[in-house]
């Protein structure tokens, strides 16, 4: 099970790993699409780590076609994420400090559906994810992505 440990640099306890997450929103531009993982029944952006030898572009579409079934092709860059104040941990004991860039992205084809890495999606607007079990480290991603920001962040 993923789980985000806090701590004063608890970053450095934990190995680097290169990451994305995409932003999809809905025709009205109101809701964002989350995925609710297997692991941990919590909800998240759909996105994962970056393998070798491959884009960031390539692997943010990647991990969007294999949680959800869409695909896409990146837009822009929102935002850069690094905070050395937490880290993920699997229940295989593996820690990762994620470096982590949010991409909004649009829709060019496939069928939305779930997969094995998934239990459920929708869409949903800042109100209706008050409600739901988002993980911590998706909140700021989600209201970077509402915020409409012309420049690249870095946080």
């Amino acid at each position: 099970m993923a789980k985000i440990v806090h701590g004063e640099r608890i970053g450095k306890l934990a190995k680097v790993i290169l990451g994305c997450c995409a932003i999809i929103f809905d025709s009205t531009k109101q809701k964002v699409l989350l995925t609710r993982r297997t692991d941990n029944g919590r909800w998240c952006l759909p996105g994962g780590r970056i393998d070798p030898g491959e884009s960031f572009a390539e692997a943010c579409a990647r991990e969007v076609l294999e949680e959800t079934g869409l695909e896409v092709r990146v837009k822009r860059l929102i935002a850069v994420y690094s905070d050395p104040n937490y880290i993920i941990e699997y229940a295989d004991g593996e820690r990762c400090h994620i470096f982590s860039l949010n991409f909004e992205v649009e829709l060019i084809g496939g069928t939305l559906g779930t997969s094995d890495e998934t239990t459920a999606y929708g869409y949903f607007s800042q109100d209706e994810m008050a409600e739901i079990d988002i993980m911590e480290n998706q909140w700021p991603r989600i209201q970077d992505a509402f915020a409409g920001q012309t420049t690249t962040l870095i946080r």
